[in-house]
């Protein structure tokens, strides 16, 4: 095991690329302040250095919102986003790391051996396939995907009329329930009806239905 001083980078040169990914960005890019005094336990936990897009996400903000925070980035924790990733991953998924998860209940996780595929990959599960899906980026071109990316294609069948208003409501500790259910043949996104819920009841909800229907 390193030390938290091993792990910290004091020339905060990733934390530097971070912020210029942000100048760039091209969606709506929000750092939320560090919880300082989460923030090493966190480093701690996870074993990465700060010199990583990841050590450096966890260690120096409590998450990343993205797009009126329809894509939210784990951190060490805030005000509006209580949760870390440390304590997020416990008793979750053995030989993957959750990293980020949407508002209408999808969930990111980088690939530690868990799913079939390369490890280091970002996996997504889908909230209307309930399976998990290779994108075949690396956690650092996914962070800049989210940041500069068109995501507004990728979420284009999800999104209903004043979405942004909605969301931009929802903290990073819940999420969007849709009913019926995203993966269930119904109405079009608009005719569904939507519930913030905890995102926690959401990862339920997910994978309830998954070990129903067997996928």
């Amino acid at each position: 095991m390193k030390s938290i001083y091993e792990l910290i980078d004091k020339s905060q040169e990733t934390w530097n690329i971070l912020q210029e990914w942000k100048r760039e960005s091209t969606n709506k890019v929000e750092f939320l302040p560090a919880n300082k005094n989460n923030a090493e336990k966190v480093l701690y936990d996870l074993q990465v250095t700060a010199k990583s897009i990841l050590g450096a996400i966890s260690y120096y903000t409590g998450g990343i919102l993205v797009a009126n925070g329809w894509v939210r980035i784990l951190g060490s924790g805030a005000d509006n986003f209580n949760r870390d990733i440390s304590i997020w991953n416990k008793l979750k998924l053995d030989g993957a790391l959750l990293v980020a998860d949407d508002v209408i209940g999808g969930f990111f996780a980088i690939n530690g051996g868990y799913f079939e595929g390369e490890v280091g990959n970002i996996f997504y599960l889908a909230p209307d396939t309930l399976e998990w899906e290779d994108l075949e980026l690396k956690f650092s071109d996914f962070v800049y995907w989210t940041f500069t990316g068109d995501i507004s294609k990728f979420y284009e069948i999800f999104r209903w009329a004043e979405w942004e208003k909605e969301t931009s409501k929802v903290t990073g500790d819940m999420g969007i329930l849709n009913y019926p259910f995203l993966w269930a043949e119904s109405e079009e996104i608009e005719k569904r009806s939507r519930k913030v819920v905890p995102i926690e009841e959401l990862w339920g909800i997910t994978n309830e239905n998954k070990k129903r229907l067997g996928l």
